[in-house]
């Protein structure tokens, strides 16, 4: 199977607020840019350790603006136009549907009866309006096995963990508390998963 270099994208101010982002078009704060920045010079040493240009690789995005300012952010650190990348509607982030702009500490007590059955197993769990881990790994896994070449990915943190888990290299109990971090690149190779910062 192709490479997949997977980049969480850049800190946006929800993030930093702790609230769930989910669908929400939400920009990239100055360390969410520098973040992008970063990521782009790991990707320069790591295809010149490999012995390739930037132009080898294919470069797909989650259409949400933090994904694809990321995404232009590293092309550009690459020497890559800012554009010439694709859009995926299946790597949107996981949708929490009517929790969206609220934080957990919000909900816990807004919501606190849904916020338990969510810790008691957040792989099924279903949001009001919104989908489980389960149903994005699905999605997931159904966009991995339509590449074809050593790709660049800039998505979010819970399509990697539905991603993790569809090519078996977290457990579907695990995957949803596995931490994502910003400003770091994710090399998948052969199911092994070795994480550049």
């Amino acid at each position: 199977m192709p490479i997949v270099y997977y980049i969480r994208h850049g800190e946006t101010d929800w993030n930093v607020a702790g609230r769930l982002q989910g669908g929400r078009d939400i920009p990239l704060n100055a360390r969410g840019r520098a973040q992008a920045a970063h990521c782009g010079g790991i990707l320069r040493d790591l295809f010149a350790r490999a012995g390739n240009g930037p132009s080898a690789y294919d470069y797909v995005s989650s259409p949400l603006c933090r994904a694809t300012e990321t995404m232009e952010i590293v092309r550009v650190s690459l020497g890559l136009p800012a554009q010439g990348y694709r859009t995926d509607k299946a790597l949107i982030e996981i949708a929490f549907g009517d929790w969206e702009g609220f934080t957990i500490a919000q909900l816990h007590s807004h919501d606190p009866q849904r916020i338990a059955q969510r810790e008691q197993d957040k792989w099924h769990f279903l949001p009001p309006g919104g989908e489980s881990y389960e149903m994005v790994s699905k999605r997931m896994q159904a966009w991995h096995r339509t590449l074809t070449r050593d790709t660049v990915v800039t998505a979010h943190g819970g399509t990697a963990r539905g991603l993790y888990a569809a090519l078996g290299i977290y457990k579907p109990a695990a995957a949803p508390l596995v931490d994502i971090e910003q400003g770091a690149v994710y090399a998948i190779e052969d199911a092994k998963l070795t994480r550049y910062a």
